[in-house]
């Protein structure tokens, strides 16, 4: 028999990542039920709490975005006892909060993009130390939704209204290098890739609708290079607090050096996801993948 039970894949929701995570939940459901998992998907909504008490023994959230992603799933799984995947609950609101990641990782001394914080029309000015090209980003937002790369100063206030529609906003120094990012399962980083995209960055339809992004695994750093981004992800994730995976994006800048943008608690798992892809590099099957990250809710305490 199974020592996971009733497993619940807890997918969709009303986040503006919702398209995503209904692909994802459906991959991970086929991944798990491939390795004899007793799994069952449930598209999350209100009734949740209902749906959860119907005899699960562990949840897999495969959420992304805001009432999945921060928290607030996680919050219910442990009133509820349900052990689950991934970061308990203050390391996923933080590292939901890009204001909050920022802050963790200064006071780690990990090296950020140097930022500003923008609450409305009359703090545009402040971001003038940044420079230009510099990024808006939502506060709390994934998948570089409402995300806009700003080249001039008089660009800056309809950007920042097009991103101020997704909350507030952080302003953030562009790092004009190439893009890596490093997949964390459990305590062990995974190969390291590099994005390549003619976008002007890596943003939603490079990530998920286009097919003209590259994906470099092997990353074509020298092998101690890569061990070193290894060590820095690992460091991010564990500031933060993270637990089971995750994945941490990297930028360099012209010199080499790393900035750790965000970690991503719950990362996207479609056919254009990067977790899935360095587990394939690492010699992880995809339910290999998924089955190692499920197994890691046997050793949970609630």
């Amino acid at each position: 028999m199974s020592p996971y039970g009733k497993v619940a894949v807890l997918y969709g929701g009303p986040s503006s990542e919702r398209a995503v995570s209904l692909k994802s939940g459906q991959a991970v459901l086929a991944g798990l039920r491939a390795r004899g998992v007793d799994a069952h998907g449930i598209d999350v909504g209100r009734d949740l709490a209902a749906r959860l008490a119907e005899g699960y023994d562990r949840a897999f959230i495969a959420l992304h975005g805001r009432l999945g992603e921060d928290g607030c799933v996680q919050g219910l799984l442990e009133v509820m006892g349900i052990p689950y995947t991934g970061s308990a609950v203050a390391a996923s609101a933080v590292a939901m909060d890009k204001r909050l990641t920022k802050a963790v990782l200064r006071a780690a001394s990990l090296p950020t993009p140097d930022y500003r914080l923008l609450d409305d029309e009359n703090d545009l000015a402040s971001v003038e130390p940044l420079g230009f090209p510099l990024i808006l980003k939502p506060v709390s937002e994934g998948s570089s939704i409402g995300v806009n790369k700003v080249v001039a100063a008089a660009d800056l206030g309809a950007a920042f209204r097009k991103t101020r529609a997704f909350g507030p906003v952080l302003a953030e120094s562009c790092v004009a290098g190439p893009e890596y990012t490093c997949a964390i399962l459990g305590d062990r980083a995974l190969p390291v890739i590099r994005v390549e995209t003619p976008q002007a960055f890596y943003d939603y339809e490079a990530k998920y609708l286009l097919n003209t992004t590259r994906y470099h695994c092997p990353s074509g750093l020298p092998p101690e290079r890569e061990r070193a981004m290894q060590g820095l992800a690992l460091a991010a994730f564990k500031a933060l607090g993270a637990r089971g995976w995750g994945r941490v994006d990297i930028m360099a800048d012209r010199n080499g050096d790393w900035y750790v943008l965000e970690l991503n608690t719950v990362p996207g798992m479609t056919d254009h996801s990067l977790v899935p892809m360095a587990a394939r590099s690492a010699g992880l099957s995809f339910e290999d993948l998924v089955l190692a990250i499920l197994s890691q809710t046997l050793e949970a305490v609630l």
